[in-house]
């Protein structure tokens, strides 16, 4: 039985999310302790392995992809684990992008050696998965990526939302 992924999720991305936000709430770095992470970690771990090829696409349909991804679990956490340590960046994974936006000028080598890709149209870096094939050749704005593939929300690297800022402001 899952402690911290429950329900479970039904694809990789909304795993990623979920694991992404129990990091930024249960990290040792931000207050959290070695063991609980490491129970998350164990519970990613496991489904990582059981939803690494399941995904959704624009219309909300989950789907198994035809070629297998070579990702792995390790990968994606090692990816979170460097990002919070980026001051004053916004984190958003929509779809099976992570897109990082905010202040990333003093981060822009390690976002490279990260392998993000600079998109000059939407002044954000973004990580795609690497078997990713582009199906459209038309260009979509952020909001309409965000409706097509749901998004988990604009996270900033202290963990923090853009609706939490504005409360607390």
């Amino acid at each position: 039985m899952n402690k911290f992924f429950n329900p479970i999720p039904e694809t990789l991305e909304e795993l990623k999310v979920e694991y992404r936000q129990l990091a930024m709430a249960h990290h040792p770095d931000r207050g959290g302790d070695d063991e609980t992470m490491k129970a998350i970690n164990a519970e990613y771990d496991t489904l990582f392995l059981i939803l690494k090829d399941i995904h959704k696409n624009k219309d909300g349909e989950t789907y198994t992809a035809r070629q297998a991804s070579t990702e792995t679990a390790e990968q994606f956490k090692a990816l979170i684990d460097e990002l919070m340590k980026m001051d004053d960046i916004i984190i958003e994974i929509i779809g099976c992008f992570v897109w990082v936006t905010g202040d990333t000028k003093p981060y822009r080598s390690k976002l490279k050696e990260l392998k993000f890709q600079w998109h000059s149209k939407k002044i954000a870096w973004y990580l795609k998965p690497e078997n990713y094939r582009r199906q459209s050749r038309r260009d979509y704005g952020f909001d309409e990526i965000r409706t097509m593939y749901g998004s988990n929300g604009q996270v900033n690297s202290r963990g923090t939302t853009k609706l939490d800022e504005a409360v607390n402001a």
